[in-house]
């Protein structure tokens, strides 16, 4: 049995399958996403979305959907789905009575007697997607036609009737051809047979509805060209196969190509085989230059913040592959110079390069291999903190890093409203600076084993290192709070009570005492842990948002006001288990069962990006999220090791 599967009743129920959505990505960058039953519900929906060189390198959606209907005997039923403002039509959705994924989605419909079934997936390496209608069981005298509806524009936008798109389709084998506009690709959709017949008849089709947009207040309608339909015969026990790609295909080997591609997929048997597989579709490897997609469908590729906080869990807790890790590190920091080394909003982002770096080494590769590698950039990014060096920030006399831009969210809490920060945070920031500390100590000890006698580079920041040491305690505790300011400036401590003081006792190098650490702990566990991860504020706290829904406003101010983050749980899980041993492994375990329950809905088999900060905890965000998944992955071996 599939790991993922929805009965009938599931399916044609409307209001609970529409949250549900299949989402595919592959290593060429593109994707495909929709609901379980077809309909499209975002703007970032539809059937082969690809990332366009000459366009930016964005991505832009081709293929919004292809409408499939059986006509047996005489009479014809349509098995597609689509919006238009409050009314769904057609209704195909009420003929589902299977879906399954393991991993490939496969969706049953029937008919009377009628049982018909198409499975569907995205090429791994190559922007196409690939879809197999079976007629299992049919009494009737059969034949299918299929209505593509082309979109041709970004994924992060929705289009209108014009009089620019060239709609002329180009004949091609077993097949027909678009480019509607100039700069795009060409959408080839080819079956596998001679027999199909194109009938041209060409309509826009107005005021199709995105009610997921609708309900955030963004524009939600948009209008979409359907060239025409193929007819094509299909008899008892027979399978169609359809092509849609950027590229032409010799269809001869279509049912063959299916076939193989389909048995080279492993099964999923369970949440764990969930995450791996994922982990593999967030690395995106175009042009052979391969980075990490920090989530989809909406979310870069490449980014350095994300990139660090899941290179580990997505390569080698996933898989163990050290050869990916490096490749992905290096293009990393061949793309990043600028912020390492230079300038950068998210302050704290060059500094994690140290606890990745100690993360590989942890996982058994050579220290001193590693430091020779990477140390001259560690170096360089510490380098880059010192007075002058970068304007957002500097560290201060007594060693600790103080960052500020008037009007500039400087660290990972960076939503903006109207123009302007929601947590700008200025001064001493606690994260940032538990961070530095690590960096800091990671350097010197490296130096100090492998670098060379009467070392310069040890000489000058030791004494720096001792400063933040000890000036960080004092300069972030609170005796009354019993925890760490979440940052100071020239008014005093702000005792917004925050993950980010997890970083002061999760890094490599803990830069507090263990007593305070202990009543770190407490008090996250009070104010921030849930079964969906760690809130980003406390409930007492008077700017605390639970719900993340309503207008982008309203989002924007409880993305970090509120909302939990499961990737916040690997390193509270790390912390409590170096705390507690194996006798916290049973709390790890109940804290991330929910997100198994949880594959089954929001982007299915996947974890998403923020969940409700109250229960009952519904996901948002992206529907599939780097930083989840690593995290997950990351406590899965953290269990294994204090398991055993």
């Amino acid at each position: 049995m599939a790991f993922l599967k929805f009965n009938k009743s599931e399916l044609v129920n409307l209001s609970y399958s529409l949250k549900r959505e299949i989402i595919q990505a592959n290593t060429d960058g593109s994707y495909t996403n929709t609901s379980i039953v077809g309909c499209n519900t975002r703007r970032y929906h539809g059937l082969l979305a690809v990332p366009i060189e000459a366009l930016g390198g964005a991505r832009h959606m081709l293929l919004s959907s292809i409408d499939e209907s059986l006509v047996l005997n005489t009479r014809q039923f349509n098995l597609g789905i689509h919006c238009y403002g409050d009314t769904y039509e057609p209704r195909g959705h009420k003929y589902i009575i299977d879906f399954e994924s393991d991993p490939v989605p496969t969706i049953t419909f029937k008919i009377g007697e009628t049982v018909f079934t198409k499975t569907f997936f995205l090429v791994q390496d190559k922007s196409q997607f690939l879809i197999k209608y079976t007629l299992v069981k049919s009494p009737a005298k059969a034949s299918l036609l299929l209505k593509p509806f082309l979109s041709f524009r970004s994924v992060h936008s929705l289009t209108q009737e014009n009089s620019v798109a060239n709609l002329a389709p180009t004949p091609i084998q077993n097949g027909m051809a678009w480019c509607l506009y100039e700069g795009f690709p060409t959408l080839n959709l080819q079956l596998n047979t001679s027999k199909a017949k194109f009938n041209e008849s060409g309509n826009w089709y107005k005021g199709v509805t995105y009610s997921d947009e609708a309900r955030r207040g963004f524009p939600s309608t948009e209008d979409l060209w359907v060239p025409g339909s193929f007819e094509v015969p299909i008899a008892e026990g027979e399978s169609i196969i359809v092509s849609a790609s950027i590229e032409e295909e010799k269809t001869t080997g279509l049912s063959r190509k299916f076939s193989s591609l389909r048995s080279a997929m492993r099964p999923i048997g369970g949440a764990h085989d969930s995450l791996v597989w994922w982990a593999r579709a967030l690395k995106n490897d175009r042009y052979g230059h391969k980075r990490i997609t920090a989530g989809l469908s909406w979310l870069y590729t490449g980014l350095l913040r994300e990139t660090l906080l899941t290179l580990p869990g997505l390569t080698l807790y996933a898989t163990g592959d050290n050869a990916e890790f490096q490749e992905i590190l290096d293009n990393l920091i061949a793309d990043e110079q600028e912020r390492l080394f230079h300038r950068t909003t998210q302050t704290e982002a060059p500094l994690l390069l140290a606890g990745v770096l100690q993360d590989y080494v942890d996982f058994g590769a050579s220290a001193k291999a590693v430091w020779k590698k990477y140390g001259a950039t560690v170096k360089g990014i510490i380098e880059s903190y010192a007075p002058g060096q970068r304007k957002e920030i500097a560290m201060q006399p007594d060693g600790l890093l103080w960052g500020q831009m008037d009007g500039v969210a400087l660290t990972w809490m960076n939503a903006y409203v109207n123009g302007r920060p929601v947590t700008e945070r200025p001064g001493y920031q606690v994260e940032v600076n538990a961070h530095w500390y690590d960096t800091l100590c990671y350097a010197i000890e490296m130096e100090e084993a492998y670098g060379p006698k009467n070392n310069e580079f040890v000489a000058k920041w030791s004494p720096i290192r001792d400063l933040v040491k000890a000036n960080f305690q004092p300069k972030f505790w609170n005796r009354q709070y019993r925890c760490l300011a979440d940052y100071v400036d020239g008014w005093g401590q702000h005792m917004e009570i925050r993950p980010n003081q997890l970083a002061a006792i999760s890094t490599h190098h803990p830069v507090v005492d263990e007593e305070t650490a202990i009543e770190i702990v407490k008090v996250i566990n009070k104010e921030l842990v849930t079964r969906r991860g760690v809130r980003t504020l406390s409930p007492r706290d008077a700017n605390y948002k639970c719900l993340y829904e309503g207008s982008q406003i309203d989002r924007d101010l409880a993305y970090h006001q509120g909302c939990t983050r499961p990737a916040l749980l690997a390193p509270y899980i790390a912390v409590c288990l170096k705390m507690q041993g194996a006798a916290f492994v049973s709390k790890a375990e109940w804290l991330i069962k929910g997100f198994t329950e949880d594959m089954s809905k929001h982007g299915i088999g996947a974890v998403a990006e923020v969940y409700d900060a109250d229960p009952p905890h519904e996901p948002h965000g992206a529907i599939v999220s780097a930083t989840s998944i690593a995290a997950l992955l990351t406590i899965d071996r953290l269990l294994d090791i204090y398991k055993k």
